[in-house]
Parts: C-alpha cells; sequence; structure tokens
C-alpha cells in the first residue's frame, strides 16, 4: 500500500506514492471557506469597506484612477475582480480612458502580450481601460519622496502617486520577508524605482529580527514598506485570499492599511500550521504555477519549510522552473556565490547598503543552506543552470527521500504539497 500525494508542481503537479511503512506527516493549510459568488461578495465589501469610503462614493470625487495587479508570478483571480471594480468605477463617473491598470513588476520583466491577458483574464477589461506596465529602471517615471526615517530613498511611479483615486489589488499570502504579501507590498516594491527596491532588500535588512514569514508588526521590513506608502497619501486595496485549490475564500476592500490587517488576521489561522517536531527529511514545492516559472522564485518553499528543518536534514524541493534560473541579474549573483562561497558572498553583501538586483535571494537560500542540505527536482532546469543553483540536484524524489531515511536510521518525513503557501510554526504562540 501506498500514500499518494501531489506536489504542487507546474500546471499539471507532480504525483508521489509515498509507503505506507514511511511515518509521513502531511503539511497542508486547515479547510477554508469558499465564496460562492465572489462577484456579489466584491461587490458588498465595496459598499461596505474596512476603513474609509465607499467605492461609488471615493468615485464619484475623483477624475481618474490608477489600479495596481500582481506581474504573472502571482496567481491573483483578476477575471473575477477587475470587471466587477472597473464597473463600480465606471459607474461612479470616471471614465474608461482615465482609468489605468499598472502592473506592479517591481524589478521583474515585463508582461505583454498573451501573458498579459493571463494576468487580466479578462478581454472585457483589456478591451476597455489603458493596462501598463511599471519600469523600475526608468528614473523619469518616477516621483521622488525624499526618504524614510532609516534612510531609504523613497521613488514610486508617478502614475500611481498622481492619480485621484489609488487601488491595489493584492493576494495575501505568507511572504519570506515581509511577513505576508498584498497590501503596502504592491506599492514597494511593486511600483517603486530600483533605487528603493535595492535599499529594501539590503542584506543588513533582511538580516533583521522579524523580517520573515507570518511575522507583521515585529517586522522591520514591513515598517519600512507602510512608511513608504504612508507617503503617498490616500491608497486602497481590494485583498484577496484563496485556498490550496485556488478558489477564492476572502475577499475585502478599504483602507490599504486596515483592509490589509484584516484580510492577514483571517488567513493565518488557514496558512499557519503548528507543527510540533523537526524533521530529517522535509519534501516541500515551489507552489506550481506560476511561481515555479523560475528558480529565483522557487526560493521561497525553500525558506517556508525553515523551521521544522532539523539542523543537518535534508531539505527536497520540487519546482519546474520551466523559464529557468531567473533574470541575467539573479544568474550573476549565483554564479558569485559559487565561485566565492556563502561566507564571503555574504561578507561581501553585508558591506552594502543597498543590494545588487536579485542578491537578496541568494541570501535567503543561504539561510536555508546553514541549517540543511537543499536538495531540487527540476524537469526543466538544464545541466549549467542546475549547478548555478548551489544546491544539489535530484533525478528521482522517492529514491532520493529513501537514501535520506537510510542516512538517518529515521522513517519520519514532512510533506508541503503547497510550498511556500503554507508555512509550519513550530513556535505556535507566535
Amino acid at each position: 500500500m501506498v500514500m499518494h500525494i501531489t506536489m504542487h508542481y507546474g500546471k499539471t503537479g507532480l504525483p508521489l506514492e509515498f509507503p505506507d511503512a514511511w511515518d509521513i506527516t502531511i503539511i497542508r493549510k486547515k479547510p477554508m471557506p469558499s465564496i460562492q459568488n465572489p462577484e456579489i461578495s466584491l461587490k458588498s465589501a465595496f459598499e461596505n469597506p474596512t476603513g474609509g469610503h465607499p467605492l461609488t462614493e471615493l468615485s464619484r470625487k475623483c477624475n481618474n484612477a490608477c489600479i495596481l495587479i500582481c506581474d504573472i508570478t502571482r496567481p491573483v483571480p483578476n477575471g473575477v475582480i477587475l470587471p466587477t471594480l472597473i464597473r463600480q468605477l465606471i459607474d461612479g463617473g470616471i471614465k474608461p480612458s482615465n482609468i489605468l491598470i499598472l502592473v506592479a513588476t517591481g524589478l521583474h520583466r515585463p508582461n505583454e502580450g498573451q501573458e498579459l491577458l493571463e494576468i487580466v483574464n479578462s478581454k472585457w477589461v483589456m478591451d476597455t481601460v489603458k493596462i501598463q506596465n511599471h519600469f523600475a529602471r526608468r528614473d523619469e517615471d518616477h516621483e521622488d519622496f525624499g526618504k524614510t526615517s532609516r534612510g531609504t530613498v523613497i521613488k514610486l511611479d508617478r502614475r500611481f502617486v498622481h492619480a485621484n483615486l489609488r487601488i491595489v489589488v493584492g493576494l495575501v499570502e505568507p511572504h519570506f520577508m515581509a511577513g505576508y504579501s498584498g497590501g503596502r507590498k504592491m506599492v514597494a516594491p511593486g511600483i517603486a524605482h530600483r533605487d528603493t527596491i535595492t535599499s529594501i532588500h539590503s542584506a543588513g535588512m533582511l538580516e533583521q529580527k522579524g523580517v520573515e514569514n507570518c511575522t507583521i508588526e515585529e517586522n522591520p521590513l514591513h515598517q519600512e514598506l507602510t512608511e513608504i506608502v504612508k507617503k503617498v497619501g490616500e491608497c486602497f486595496a481590494v485583498n484577496v485570499v484563496i485556498d490550496e485549490e485556488r478558489k477564492i475564500s476572502f475577499l475585502n476592500f478599504g483602507d490599504i492599511e486596515d483592509s490589509h490587517r484584516e484580510a492577514v488576521t483571517f488567513v493565518r489561522s488557514f496558512a499557519e500550521i503548528p507543527v510540533t517536531q523537526r524533521f530529517k527529511t522535509v519534501v516541500t514545492s515551489g507552489a506550481g504555477y506560476p511561481l515555479d516559472k523560475n528558480y529565483y522564485q522557487t526560493v521561497k518553499g525553500m525558506v517556508a519549510a525553515i523551521d521544522i528543518l532539523e539542523p543537518g536534514g535534508n531539505l527536497f524541493i520540487v519546482s519546474e522552473c520551466s523559464e529557468g534560473i531567473g533574470s541575467p541579474e539573479f544568474v550573476e549573483c549565483q554564479r558569485r556565490l559559487i565561485e566565492f562561497g556563502p561566507e564571503a558572498f555574504m561578507k561581501e553583501i553585508l558591506s552594502k547598503t543597498m543590494a545588487d538586483i536579485d542578491e537578496w535571494e541568494t541570501q535567503m537560500q543561504l539561510k536555508v543552506a546553514k541549517v540543511g542540505r537543499i536538495h531540487l527536482y527540476s524537469g526543466c532546469l538544464c545541466d549549467e543552470d542546475m549547478r548555478l543553483t548551489g544546491v544539489e540536484p535530484v533525478q528521482s524524489v522517492m529514491d532520493a527521500v529513501q537514501r535520506s531515511m537510510d542516512t538517518f536510521r529515521d522513517n519520519r518525513v514532512a510533506v508541503i504539497p503547497e510550498g511556500p503557501y503554507v508555512i509550519p510554526r513550530r513556535n505556535a504562540a507566535r
């Protein structure tokens, strides 16, 4: 007899068969409610906001609006949210030609053509309003707001900050640096200039206590992002939470800070899973498509499991990586890691106040590597790309797990099918 578990991997999943003789602990979200008619729930949220005024009242006072949406790496149900949101704005008196959707790419590549249609998931929206990408390297696109109390340069996309009505549409899920995604994170790093992004991702910031999954109020990065957003002025958010099958479980609308806090309160009880022990063998995922399109995003799945990995243990992660390693800058960071080694790499990045682009992901990988050995199963990475990951390649997940159990003489295995969307917590009271 075997236990069948399908890991989130690419678009189709990766089925694994675990023998009954193995002691398997499956770590999943708790069962979540499902909203049967999200359009009606969304309209209700617009009428009953969490902080601030109803959307119809806001739109009547405004001549134009800018809506921030996530890039291709986040499975946001925009096909449900955006048509309802935009119709509300139009009904409130804002002309379609004065509504802009801005893809909050951060420093990621732009999303265009068929990929943009996949993100928006509504031809009506594509045909009705303007849709553009944010480009963090274009100096002229950004407004300078000075610095935060910690000295971070604040430069944000003019198209958003100069809009009469500013709305972000964010997916609220655990985030390995900011505690939870969505809300303020849509603004910074979402539409921030490269100088702002590389400052908030400096090695010194990311090494501070509290910069981790699921920590919010005591998280210095969260505090920094919140301070940046307050410089912009009044902003609103549509927050959405999805379950493991990516059905909508929660929706709200309101003040960007208040509504995000409410969404985080909701998702915590489902995404943070108390676990009483550590494991010498852990199997997790990069969360499947679209998050596991590249190795850069795969690091989030590694970090999510760190709390239950026994020091010296083996962490196995499955991630398709259909687009390879990631950006050229991330490739260069990984080359530096391989060439100089972890200690020299960390010494170099800790000496800077602004990070090189994407080197923060290499830094986060090293947090896990300090605890245990990382192994990667990917059906798409070529040999050179696999070498650049700096982790050990796996040809057969089940064979590798068997060897791990034999080495430790321990048949206990933790399995996290959904990867970084589920955070096992050994300190459940936090």
